[in-house]
This record gives structure tokens, sequence and C-alpha cells, in this order.
């Protein structure tokens, strides 16, 4: 059996309050290979700070820790900020909320993708310009030789997403982590952006980390699943065992979401005295 992708071992983080430091994630552990998990909880429920962490983007006066964090053999903690530099991007890319507001609004499309590919590689002019729209053209881009030339403010949501997509993916890293990557779409938008995420995840034999509240999404698009509440996991099954889980936040979210042929009165609130010091 091959050795891991990621793994993480006891990583806590904290911000300090005017009570002491809180933690915000609680000796969260957990091994990923070439596959996709999916990372459920409510807002707040430290699902975006673990996806953080393990870039180590955690600045002061937040703290992070780990017994172990290691990336293909690396020891991220041992690594300096120029390391881990090194790392981001070329190795492991993070797709973070709303995307497309992370564009730099005074650079056009195509030298934004560009200057992603070459922080990470050496190639000629000619070489990143075919990258760059053989890249648009994975994304499903139509006519990228004019997008290039587009800034962000030209783009629709749908779009921006797509490029912000194709930034984290043309260095080709191993491990992609997806922040809500699709919360500011339309549903309909949501699914083709998902679909292309999966689909070059599935090609190119990436691990994949998708960050969501959405139970129904993690179901369909993962292959595992953690659920988290208060900075620690409740809850870890197979996708496909979703909806037998037996822990009773999960329970208790999957209650909440409303079906199409909803037949229920009102949606049921959380009691959240039965997992209480969990």
């Amino acid at each position: 059996m091959s050795a891991p992708l990621l793994e993480v071992e006891n990583l806590r983080v904290s911000f300090p309050t005017p009570a002491g430091r809180v933690d915000v994630v609680k000796g969260l552990s957990f091994t990923l290979g070439r596959e996709r998990l999916g990372i459920v909880g409510e807002s707040g429920s430290g699902k975006s700070m673990t996806g953080r962490a393990i870039l180590r983007l955690i600045r002061s006066p937040g703290r992070q820790s780990a017994d172990r964090l290691v990336f293909d053999g690396i020891d991220l903690q041992a690594q300096s900020e120029r390391g881990m530099r090194k790392l981001r991007g070329a190795r492991i890319s993070m797709i973070m909320q709303d995307p497309k507001f992370s564009l730099n609004p005074v650079m056009t499309v195509g030298d934004q993708i560009a200057e992603a590919l070459k922080t990470h590689e050496s190639l000629a002019r000619k070489d990143v310009g075919a990258r760059v729209l053989e890249m648009l053209h994975s994304v499903r881009i139509n006519d990228p030789e004019r997008v290039i030339g587009l800034y962000p403010h030209e783009v629709s949501g749908g779009m921006g997403q797509r490029i912000m997509i194709a930034m984290m993916l043309i260095p080709q890293p191993d491990l992609l982590i997806a922040d809500e990557p699709t919360s500011a779409l339309d549903v309909s938008v949501q699914a083709q952006v998902l679909d292309l995420i999966d689909e070059l995840v599935r090609e190119k034999g990436m691990g994949l980390i998708l960050i969501s509240h959405d139970l129904n999404l993690v179901a369909r698009y993962c292959d595992r699943i953690l659920v988290m509440h208060a900075g620690q996991v409740v809850e870890s099954c197979a996708a496909a065992d979703l909806y037998q889980a037996t822990h009773p936040y999960t329970r208790g979210l999957l209650a909440a979401v409303p079906k199409m042929e909803e037949t229920r009165d009102e949606l049921p609130v959380l009691d959240r005295s039965e997992w209480s010091g969990t």
C-alpha cells in the first residue's frame, strides 16, 4: 500500500481572546491519499482554518501546532517560510472562498495565470502562453485567446471561478484544497464548476480536500467525509454512508436540509445538548 499523500496528527489552531487563548481546531487527525475528502460543518466549525493550517497560513496572533504534518514525505512544520512558498501553488494549491475576488483587478487574466506558472517554473514566453491557453481550454472557457486579454471586472462570476481554478491548477499540484469554491454562484453554475474540479482532479490523479457546509454536495463529489463541530471531528465515514451516519450532530445537520418535496411544516433546529462535551 502506498504512503499517504498527507498526514495530519493532533492539529491545533488557536487565537487570543480577552479570556485567554481559544482553540478553533482541537486535535484534528486524518490521512489523505490521492482521493477526494470532504470536510463539512457549520460556519465556525474550523473547516477553513484546517485548510489554511495545512499550508501554514495561520498568521500571528494565531498559532498552530501538530504532532505530525507531513505532505508526500515532507515535514511541513520543519520548512522555512521560503520552503513553504516553493510548495504553495506548485504542489499544494488552495481555492479560497469566493475566489473571483482574489483576482488582481489591474492585471489581465492571461498575465495572472502566467504569473502562477512562472513563479514555479522557468519556461520560454512562447511555452508559457501555450500552457495558459491550454489551461483555459481545460476549464471550458470558450475563445481563450480573447479572454486572456480581459480584466477581472470584464468576466462573469462563473468565468471568474474557472479562471481561479486555472491559476491554481496550471502548476499541476498534487493536492488541491477547495474552500467553499462555489458559495457565491447560482446553483446551475455551481454544478458546472464542481463537475470541472472533479474531472480535473480525476484526470491528474490529485488529492482533493473539499471544504463545504453542504452535505449533499460533499456526498456527491467526495470519497470520504469528515464532519466537524466546534473544532473537532465528530464523525468520519465513506461518502456513500453519510445518510446512515449515527452521531447526533450529523443526524441533526441531515435533518435540517430541506427536501425538494418538503412535507414538514418547519425544519428542525439542532439540539446541541445532545453532543455537548464531544
